[in-house]
């Protein structure tokens, strides 16, 4: 399942300083809290000439300084994960870098409501199972909150949740090239209380540590709400301007057409090299709202990153633009242009976009500040780097966590019938209550359980690692999420999985959702006999999730059926005829609009 986090309540005003563990770092004069960098106690990372000079997991072992500035985590650099601004180390190749953590009392402050960790786990010269442990979270009030923390094993947690991978670990003996990993860790903090400190877990024992590189509140997304999103679904080779796959981009301009839903008078986009191995270089970037096709309706507003004209975005991080002055109408469309210098071969996508977008040729350089669309020659059908846009304002998100069918696979191209589309406008028209953004966070063939796409790697398969393993990236990180919709599974029970297998990962879902606050809906499964593969067993299998969704006793806040707005009445395993696209798995158009229709917005209100 990789990275877990898990809230244990908050105590009232009494604060008791925490035990430190025999052989502990000092942590201050009586138990005063100390930033987390005075505590290092472990040298986690060495030059590649000189492996003796760290030991990160107690056997000689340590990650390599020249493949964490290949994946562009140099000493000092700041580091987006999962909406969280952290830091890596300053700490030069052979000085500690680490905390391994045994009760220490570490200051930190700020005000949120997640609280994300750098960290991994490890075991002496082994892949072990990781490591991780209750905390404490002390808050200015006086009051405090506990937490779990686990770190998965830096050579053999999943890939599909790690922060960053990298190819190589140093030896006493050498480089040895296996693939070690560094997780983004999330745990949630009281609501709008403000932390003052806390104590890390305590020492796991003598057969694994936790390591706490860097640590960081995640600040609200107070004033924003998001209004388009798309997940990273996987890290294919890329095509060049019109030419075939893996001719990669040189010096060339993209511009991608997303839909707004709800609007604002400022806006920001969000980038992401999720799943890459090496960074990405941006140099200049720009935000219009759409005329046609690769036409602005006026000049675009140029963007910068934290008051510069591009950004570096190291592998597996976020990046954040600087709010710029654009008033985005509701539900209009917006031309997000990106200059890359290159040469990229591959790059993270949303690979079913639904919807052309455009791209200069190969060496043409920057065209983001184009009004006319004459330098984009060539097209995409899928969203390159950008996974959000937000807007000033507004009462904030609903997350549509999906696969195909929430994907809008077999809509009708730019037409922007998505079923999410769909509760999009009506919200937007709604006379009484909040007009939520709606974020599609749909990908094509994903799962609730298995992950379709291995996590790391460049690779044609573009299902995304399963929905529980971009949770914390595409559901909780998201820019003033108040309320998600899943309605996933049918990939799953066709693939074999069991019917408790997929009931237990929805419930895991909805756990850690309704842990940080979010309201949660949970969608039957749509029916799909015909569908090549789609037997009775398979059937048997939905209906039996389905059975549970229905009486879920509380699991979720509540339950949307799907199913009974697309099913046959006189044949339940099939799609109604009117509603299927004519692959007896999608909806069309018209089942599409069905879903969207039938879900009762009171539902989506916390």
């Amino acid at each position: 399942m990789g990275p877990t986090a898990a809230p244990a309540g908050r105590a009232g005003p009494a604060v008791v300083p925490p035990a430190v563990g025999e052989g502990a770092p000092a942590t201050g004069r009586a138990g005063r809290p100390v930033a987390l960098e005075r505590l290092f106690d472990n040298v986690g990372t060495s030059d590649d000439a000189d492996p003796a000079a760290a030991d990160l997991d107690g056997a000689g072992n340590s990650l390599s300084a020249r493949d964490l500035a290949t994946a562009g985590w140099t000493p000092g650099r700041a580091l987006t994960l999962d909406a969280t601004r952290l830091e890596w180390p300053r700490s030069a190749p052979g000085r500690p870098d680490n905390v391994r953590a045994n009760g220490q009392h570490v200051a930190l402050s700020g005000t949120g409501d997640t609280l994300t960790f750098l960290v991994t786990g490890s075991s002496p010269g082994r892949v072990g199972p990781g490591a991780g442990g209750p905390g404490t979270v002390h808050y200015r009030d006086g009051s405090r909150s506990t937490y779990t923390l686990t770190a998965p094993d830096w050579r053999g947690g999943p890939l599909a949740t790690k922060a960053v991978a990298l190819p190589h670990h140093n030896t006493p003996a050498g480089q040895r090239r296996e693939a070690v990993r560094l997780y983004a860790v999330s745990v949630p903090l009281a609501r709008g209380a403000a932390v003052a400190s806390l104590t890390l877990p305590a020492d796991p024992g003598p057969d694994a540590d936790l390591h706490v590189f860097a640590l960081a509140v995640r600040p609200p997304a107070t004033g924003w709400s998001g209004t388009w999103a798309a997940s990273t679904s996987g890290l294919p080779p890329v095509a060049g301007g019109g030419g075939g796959a893996g001719e990669g981009w040189r010096d060339q301009t993209l511009r991608l057409v997303v839909r707004a839903s709800v609007g604002g008078p400022r806006a920001r986009i969000r980038l992401a090299n999720t799943f890459a191995s090496v960074p990405a270089d941006l140099a200049h970037a720009s935000v219009a709202v759409r005329g046609t096709d690769a036409v602005a309706a006026a000049d675009p507003a140029p963007l910068t990153f934290d008051g510069r004209p591009g950004t570096r975005i190291p592998a597996g991080a976020q990046a954040v633009s600087d709010p710029v002055a654009l008033t985005v109408p509701r539900g209009a469309d917006l031309l997000v242009s990106l200059h890359l210098p290159g040469p990229i071969d591959a790059a993270p996508v949303h690979a079913h976009a639904a919807q052309r977008s455009y791209l200069s040729p190969a060496g043409s350089g920057d065209h983001t500040g184009d009004r006319d669309g004459r330098a984009f020659t060539g097209t995409l059908t899928t969203w390159p780097y950008l996974t959000g846009v937000d807007v000033a304002g507004g009462p904030g998100a609903v997350v549509a966590l999906g696969d195909s069918i929430t994907d809008g696979e077999r809509s009708t191209p730019g037409a922007n019938r998505r079923w999410p589309d769909v509760l999009a406008r009506r919200l937007l028209s709604r006379p009484h209550g909040p007009r939520y953004g709606v974020l599609n966070q749909g990908i094509a063939a994903n799962r609730v359980v298995i992950d379709r796409y291995p996590g790391d790697g460049v690779s044609g398969d573009v299902g995304g690692v399963s929905a529980q393993h971009r949770l914390e990236r595409d559901v909780l990180a998201q820019t003033g999420v108040r309320t998600v919709i899943v309605f996933e599974g049918v990939n799953d029970v066709r693939s074999g999985t069991s019917a408790d297998a997929v009931i237990a990962g929805l419930r895991a879902i909805a756990d850690r959702a309704r842990g940080r606050g979010l309201r949660v809906l949970a969608a039957t499964i749509a029916p799909c006999a015909g569908f090549p593969g789609c037997t009775p067993e398979v059937d048997a299998r939905r209906a039996a999730v389905n059975a549970f969704l229905r009486n879920h006793r509380g699991t979720f806040d509540a339950v949307v059926d799907f199913d009974a707005v697309l099913r046959d009445p006189d044949q339940p395993e099939r799609l109604l005829p009117a509603y299927d696209s004519g692959d007896h798995l999608h909806p069309g158009d018209a089942g599409l609009r069905a879903l969207g229709d039938s879900v009762d917005l009171r539902l989506l209100t916390p």
